[in-house]
């Protein structure tokens, strides 16, 4: 399971660097985060594995609000893209 975990964050960490796209890094960031989980529950004990549980369930639902929230808000720079030109195409970069 670490393997796999330390897998997942070096991909998700990988494509975040190499996509430009802002939806793509935030599937990438949701990969990292999943080799994060995955990780940190192959670290614990047997007897804390309750506790791990409950923290990686709370961290699931809270990566899964960032996601939405993330989505809403590439929506919203593609619609102020679409609406006024290619002037925020360039995302911080100016031309």
């Amino acid at each position: 399971m670490r393997l796999g975990g330390l897998g997942l964050l070096v991909l998700g960490l990988w494509a975040f660097a190499l996509h430009r796209h802002l939806l793509r890094r935030l599937l990438a960031f949701n990969v990292v985060g999943t080799g994060i989980f995955l990780l940190l529950m192959s670290l614990v004990g047997a007897s804390a594995m309750p506790a791990a549980h409950g923290l990686v369930i709370t961290g699931l639902v809270v990566a899964l609000v960032g996601t939405a929230l993330g989505a809403l808000l590439v929506r919203r720079l593609e619609a102020l893209e679409s609406r006024h030109g290619a002037a925020f195409r360039t995302y911080g970069h100016p031309r």
